[in-house]
């Protein structure tokens, strides 16, 4: 299997979305989507054309990205979680996602897309 190329950010801190988008353009990804919210999240979801996703576990309002992760495990699509902590607060069926660690570093970024290969 290939490296996943089209990517949905779900990141609701404008600065970090911004960055990780500008990774993701660096290392030849196309952007799936960029949403702050569960709500639209879902949507891209369901209408599809994505390859993987980038979730930052907390989102504004205490929310947290679960709905997201559960949908894409119900369309098969892989994913990571992006957290500022030690994966902790990661509900446990999900615990075994790969986790990308802030600060983000392309690399790191590079590395945790291509470990969903």
């Amino acid at each position: 299997m290939s490296s996943p190329q089209n990517i949905l950010i779900v990141e609701d801190e404008p600065l970090i979305a911004m960055m990780l988008e500008d990774f993701l353009d660096v290392l030849g990804k196309k952007l799936a989507g960029s949403v702050d919210n569960i709500a639209d999240a879902l949507q891209l979801v369901d209408a599809g054309g994505i390859d993987a996703a980038i979730l930052d576990v907390n989102l504004r309002g205490g929310e947290k990205s679960f709905p997201i992760a559960d949908a894409l495990v119900r369309n098969s699509i892989p994913f990571v979680f992006a957290s500022g902590g030690t994966g902790d607060g990661i509900a446990e069926e999900h615990r075994d996602r790969v986790i990308l660690s802030k600060p983000f570093t392309m690399d790191g970024v590079a590395r945790a897309l291509d470990a969903l290969s």
